[in-house]
């Protein structure tokens, strides 16, 4: 940021109180003017200057959806009742959404940075076809052979049964939304089951382009456009590096896709420089902590940038971030703020103690779970509630939360994903260890009591002795318990196994 709006930004949050943030300080410049503010030069010549009042501003944003009630995108709600809804390139409506699904969000956010109304909402998958295989050790699937990394974050419909990796089968047609990481790999964040009659879609970027006999690669998966219809590129021809995707209805002898259409995509649609946007993905190259790509679009920051979630340092390839800032006119971001994203390593899946809609909390196994704009939220009953809140919440439910100790060593989970499901049979605690000693385990506050009906697992599934594990089993080491709930803060547990952290 030039160091004349960086100076407004502080005298704004001086008159607005400290609840604003830096991101929002900003837009009343216009207000409070430059005038406090002197001296500087400025070598940012391709950064556009700001917006110049604190009327809600127009943005373009992308991520998971993580609820309804209009729709929320990277923690900000939108009002969607004039928005246009466009479905895999065809005409849609909010009711075709799930939570999960990747969208881009045009419109504009208001001063609070919390609430906003959205013009248009375009989603579009990362890869439609057969599975090919799957790894469940590896928690990965191979949809028209591209790698789909299964994780804490991904939401799976339940139309399959179960609702996980384990209901998907070899052949069956799936959607999978998600986002690119350093290698190509698709790390899902949705996947629905779909019908045979699926017409196939694959997003990536071409390699390998072969003009004489017309095919390119995505990954491994060759293209054959020889009869498709080419959409948008420049001149009619397709480039080495375009970012596209790919459609056909038929996969040919070598295992390549028989291309109906490609059409190059852009990974900001709709977006031009000046515009403010927010982008959530994987670091997907990094040459250092002001040069950098997330989701393939170049990210820069600056000394004025603001860190949350972990500082400067801690980027580097496969980082997990939400940017905020300003497209300058050579299609970069140019970074107000860099948010790393919380891990979902903590897991619990039991009934609710207790609910409190007005503090955003409720308890389970006696931990307190908090959730917050950014909690993905889904009712997987037969209840089908949407939009799913915590007011919908009762003691009795049965949950299943994946998130992250916060603040740290406090003994609270922040969620980032909390879904309803049916009553099962097992309590289930994945978390890191806090202290252990004979045959006893504390994770979160809660006592996990093991004995000789208990099962014990290393970190690849194979059963282990009780002297084997605990002589394994450090302070902070990850495991997943699962039994029964005897107290509100006991569980004796069935099976015991280590957990590697995603």
């Amino acid at each position: 940021m030039k160091p004349q709006l960086a100076c407004a930004a502080r005298a704004t949050a001086a008159v607005l109180g400290p609840a604003l943030t830096v991101r929002y300080a900003i837009l009343a410049l216009g207000v409070f003017g430059l005038a406090a503010c002197s001296g500087g030069s400025d070598s940012e010549s391709t950064t556009p200057p700001p917006p110049t009042t604190m009327d809600p501003q127009p943005i373009l944003t992308t991520g998971p959806i993580s609820n309804f009630g209009s729709i929320v995108v990277n923690g900000v709600r939108y009002e969607t009742g004039s928005a246009s809804f466009m479905m895999d390139g065809q005409a849609g409506s909010q009711s075709d959404l799930r939570v999960g699904h990747v969208v881009s969000v045009k419109g504009n956010i208001n001063s609070d940075g919390t609430s906003g109304t959205a013009d248009s909402v375009v989603f579009d998958d990362m890869v439609k076809g057969p599975v090919q295989s799957i790894d469940s050790a590896a928690q990965t699937l191979v949809v028209l052979s591209q790698t789909v990394m299964v994780d804490a974050g991904t939401s799976f419909d339940d139309r399959f049964s179960p609702a996980s990796l384990e209901g998907v089968s070899v052949n069956q047609i799936v959607e999978v939304s998600g986002q690119f990481d350093a290698d190509g790999n698709i790390v899902a964040t949705r996947i629905e089951p779909k019908p045979g009659s699926t017409e196939f879609e694959v997003h990536g970027t071409v390699a390998g382009l072969d003009n004489a006999a017309m095919t390119f690669n995505l990954n491994v998966l060759v293209v054959d456009f020889s009869s498709a219809m080419l959409d948008d590129f420049a001149g009619g021809q397709i480039s080495e590096g375009d970012f596209v995707e790919a459609k056909g209805n038929s996969i040919g002898a070598n295992g390549e896709l028989l291309a109906s259409k490609v059409e190059l995509e852009s990974r900001l649609p709709g977006a031009g420089n000046g515009d403010f946007v927010e982008i959530e993905g994987f670091v997907t190259r990094f040459e250092s902590s002001e040069d950098f790509d997330v989701n393939g679009q170049p990210v820069t920051t600056t000394s004025t940038t603001r860190f949350e979630g972990g500082d400067a340092a801690d980027l580097g390839l496969n980082i997990k971030v939400e940017v905020d800032g300003f497209l300058n006119d050579a299609g970069v971001i140019v970074a107000e703020k860099v948010d790393i994203r919380r891990a979902r390593a903590v897991r619990v899946t039991a009934q609710v103690d207790s609910a409190d809609p007005g503090s955003d909390s409720l308890v389970m196994l006696g931990i307190t779970v908090n959730v917050d704009m950014m909690t993905r939220m889904e009712d997987k009953t037969d209840a089908d509630v949407s939009p799913f809140n915590i007011s919908d919440i009762a003691a009795g439910n049965y949950l299943e939360v994946r998130g992250t100790e916060f603040p740290a060593g406090g003994g609270e989970i922040l969620a980032g994903r909390l879904e309803r499901e049916d009553p099962g049979e097992d309590t289930i605690l994945q978390g890191f260890v806090e202290s252990f000693s004979e045959l006893s385990i504390s994770i979160l506050g809660v006592t996990i009591e093991t004995g000789g009906n208990t099962v014990f697992k290393d970190a690849g599934g194979n059963v282990i002795s009780s002297a084997d594990f605990f002589a394994q089993l450090d302070n902070n080491s990850l495991i997943k318990a699962k039994g029964t709930e005897v107290s509100n803060t006991t569980l004796v547990a069935r099976e015991v196994e280590f957990e590697t952290e995603f």
